[in-house]
């Protein structure tokens, strides 16, 4: 069920991106197959770099939260990495682009995130990309 909900969620997750494009944020969205692309390769980029970002980041870390002891450090840290992905995405779509570099990348991915927590919470999908993609990876899914 867990995969299945997964794949549900990647036109829902692009209309969430068509939505954070229509905003005063600086992201560019040029049309819905674009947008649609963008949702996959978040969800991959999630997927496969959650964890090397966060052993990158281990040591500042470590040392700015006392290792995990204050919260709001390792909730900044963790955020730090959804914006490095929503900006990696970007980069890496033609179509989408954050015209105001990394303001509309820090704004676009707060919005992004809110919205797809609410929209996909309230429709019962709130499987995220990097759980679903560890347990296709394992066959649990």
């Amino acid at each position: 069920m867990g995969a299945f909900v997964w794949l549900l969620q990647w036109p829902i997750r692009a209309a969430i991106l068509l939505i954070v494009a229509a905003l005063p944020l600086g992201v560019e969205m040029a049309n819905f197959g674009t947008a649609l692309l963008s949702a996959v390769v978040i969800g991959l980029l999630g997927t496969l770099l959650v964890w090397p970002l966060k052993l990158l980041l281990a040591l500042p870390w470590a040392v700015t939260s006392l290792g995990g002891l204050i919260a709001p450090v390792t909730f900044l840290f963790n955020w730090l990495i959804t914006i490095i992905l929503f900006a990696l995405a970007a980069w890496l779509i033609e179509g989408f682009r954050l015209r105001g570099g990394a303001v509309s990348a820090i704004l676009g991915a707060l919005a992004y995130s809110i919205l797809s927590t609410l929209i996909l919470g309230l429709l019962g999908l709130n499987v995220s990309f990097t759980r679903a993609g560890l347990l296709a990876g394992v066959g649990l899914g």
